[in-house]
This record gives C-alpha cells, sequence and structure tokens, in this order.
C-alpha cells in the first residue's frame, strides 16, 4: 500500500527550477485541458473572423448610419437622363400579347442605352408596353407606343449614399448580395458568442464585462419599451 502512494507521488514531482529541490505539482486533468482548449479557440475565432469580416462589418455599421438619415445625405443627389427611340414595330404591335418577346425587348434596351439592373416589371396594355429595372440606387422606366414603336426612357442615378443604403436593406441587388447579407450575419453572430466565451477565461474582467453587457441589454430594451411607438 505505502509502495502505491510513492509511486503515485513520484508520478506528480517534477525538478523545480535551478535543481534544487522537487517541488511538487499537479498534472492538468482533462477538464483543464478542456477549458484550455476552448479559451483557445474562442481567442482565435474571436481575432481571425473579426479581422475577416472587418469590412463588411464596418460597411453595414456605416451605411446603418446612412440609412437612418437618409435626408442628411441623399436629398437632392438624384441625375435624371431621359432618352427616346424607336423599337422595330413588330416587337411590340401583335394582336396576340402571349407572342411579344420580353427578352428582346430587355436586351435592347441593355444593349442601347446600357441599362442595368434587374428588370422589375412589364406589362402590356391596349396601347403601351411599359418595362422598369430596377437596381441599388437606380431606377429605369420606359414606355413604348404599340402602335408606332417610339418610346421614352428615362433613367434616375440616386447617388452613391443611395447605393449604399439599398445594399445594405438588400433591395434590388441580386442572390450573390443575399449570400453576403446572411454570410455577414453568421460572421457577427460567431464574433458576438466567441466574444462571450472568451471573457469567460478572463477572471479579473470577467464580472464587469457581463455586468457591462447586461447594461447594454437593459438599455436597448428600455428605450424600446419607452419610446418606440
Amino acid at each position: 500500500m505505502t509502495t502505491e502512494k510513492s509511486e503515485s507521488l513520484k508520478n506528480n514531482i517534477v525538478p523545480a527550477p535551478g535543481g534544487l529541490g522537487k517541488k511538487q505539482v499537479k498534472k492538468n486533468s482533462g477538464k483543464g485541458k478542456g477549458k484550455k482548449r476552448l479559451a483557445g479557440l474562442s481567442r482565435w475565432l474571436h481575432i481571425y473572423l473579426s479581422m475577416v469580416s472587418f469590412t463588411i462589418l464596418l460597411f453595414f455599421a456605416v451605411s446603418g448610419l446612412t440609412l437612418n438619415h437618409a435626408d442628411w445625405f441623399t436629398s437632392g443627389k438624384e441625375l435624371v437622363t431621359k432618352d427616346s427611340g424607336s423599337v422595330n414595330l413588330k416587337w411590340v404591335n401583335q394582336p396576340d400579347t402571349n407572342k411579344i418577346n420580353k427578352l428582346q425587348l430587355v436586351e435592347f434596351f441593355r444593349n442601347k442605352h446600357e441599362v442595368k439592373g434587374a428588370l422589375s416589371d412589364f406589362r402590356i396594355d391596349d396601347r403601351e408596353l411599359s418595362l422598369t429595372f430596377n437596381g441599388p440606387g437606380y431606377l429605369a422606366d420606359s414606355f413604348i407606343d404599340r402602335e408606332t414603336g417610339k418610346y421614352e426612357l428615362t433613367v434616375t442615378r440616386f447617388g452613391v449614399v443611395a447605393v449604399i443604403n439599398d445594399l445594405h436593406k438588400g433591395r434590388d441587388s441580386g442572390k450573390a448580395w443575399s449570400w453576403i447579407i446572411d454570410i455577414s450575419a453568421v460572421l457577427m453572430t460567431l464574433v458576438s458568442v466567441s466574444g462571450i466565451i472568451l471573457i469567460c477565461f478572463i477572471k479579473k474582467k470577467r464580472l464587469s464585462g457581463f455586468i457591462i453587457a447586461a447594461i447594454g441589454t437593459i438599455v436597448c430594451y428600455l428605450i424600446y419599451k419607452l419610446f418606440v411607438p
């Protein structure tokens, strides 16, 4: 029995610095190693995800301000251009409106007038045909006379800030940008969660950190509860 205890003690003894003697040191338990790994992983995620997402997070922060105060930045910034011309009469003067080639008309305006944005509206009535193109900070409307083939095109560019605001909202920005918004939301969540986990391992800052987080949450809730109609 004594021999077993001696062996156990020997396993937990390591040489002291400078060879002056021996000092008992407890080996790291599995639980301790797990905590260390979690802290290291949280730190790694927090740092590198913050750097990877730096540009997109900054973009959404700035565009949130410009969007919330759109009148500060966008008033009087619109640039309107008008044009006119004619399309092939056969394209629009069809008794059966189902035979009107939508793609042909869209490509005509894209090639001739460099119209951008996605086609958001295509309407046909007895006398007129209209097309609307929308993009971030961009609007193009065309009205075509079905009897003559003549058209009028109006293009409105709302300025850089309007582009930023529409990108923030994901309006008329396409599928690829929609993915960017989703990815940035995931990154923001991971950065926030990894930050909370990380502060759990900083003993000196842990309590004050949670108190500040709680205060921020309560303040936001009270503002919503008391001042939001």
